[in-house]
């Protein structure tokens, strides 16, 4: 969040995911972007996903860590095996006022121990930590955050204004536009896969690919595999013949 302030004290200090997809079409308008190629990872690719499935139209191509990120909230309570919940455990403490303390106490230290469990081959250093750390440093920032874990598991309720559009998200709507889905192949709390789990929210052309020594952080850790799906989803947009050049190329699965 970093400088970024809210203008009115009364506005929702929402992070649950309709807040975040409608963000980044606010933040197209703004800046008088049209259609855009999104990409992101964890809240980035979430408010990516969902700009790509309920703005289709401004949207040309989508890359997404981990593929499909769009929470299905109405399964919230379904478990994982064990040694995923584990790795979950800032989900379930931000839930209690203990969290909301710990976390307004020192976000800095809550962010080292995350950053270790879901990256642990990526031998970040302590500067790469104070420089991500400086966007905490809001007023905000553990209503947000606090707001969004909440929510996503079912003990919160969202902003009024986003109500019509959690509504479709309640409904996994799909992403039709041309999109690279990545995992990392060292990502110590989403496992990676061959993509096909999530094949189905997919209904443009898709490539999946996995990228070996990344964690959970793929674009910081891995950013020449990053960067390369972003160009190459313009190449996939381009229609079969560019997609026929690209598949198999990185581990790519249909």
């Amino acid at each position: 969040m970093g400088p970024t302030r809210f203008l009115s004290a009364t506005t929702p200090r929402s992070g649950q995911q309709a807040a975040l997809g409608a963000d980044v079409i606010a933040l197209m308008d703004a800046l008088g972007v049209p259609r855009a190629y999104l990409a992101g990872y964890d809240w980035g690719g979430r408010a990516a996903n969902v700009a790509a499935a309920l703005w289709p139209e401004r949207v040309l191509g989508l890359v997404s860590v981990n593929g499909y990120l769009i929470q299905d909230i109405a399964a919230a309570t379904e478990p994982v095996e064990p040694e995923r919940e584990a790795g979950f455990w800032y989900f379930y403490y931000f839930l209690t006022e203990r969290g909301r303390a710990g976390l307004a106490r020192d976000p800095q230290g809550v962010a080292r121990v995350i950053w270790k469990r879901n990256s642990p081959k990526w031998p970040f250093r302590e500067q790469d930590l104070e420089r991500a750390a400086r966007s905490f440093a809001n007023p905000d920032h553990t209503d947000v955050v606090v707001h969004s874990y909440r929510h996503r598991l079912g003990f919160a309720p969202g902003a009024e204004p986003y109500e019509r559009l959690e509504e479709q998200l309640a409904g996994l709507p799909p992403i039709t536009v041309p999109a690279i889905t990545l995992d990392g192949l060292a990502d110590g709390n989403f496992p990676a896969t061959d993509g096909s789990s999530t094949a189905r929210h997919f209904t443009g052309p898709r490539l999946h690919r996995t990228v070996a020594d990344a964690g959970h952080n793929l674009p910081q850790e891995r950013p020449e595999a990053f960067a390369a799906a972003v160009r190459d989803v313009r190449d996939l947009r381009q229609g079969h013949p560019a997609r026929a050049r690209l598949t198999g190329r990185r581990q790519d699965t249909t």
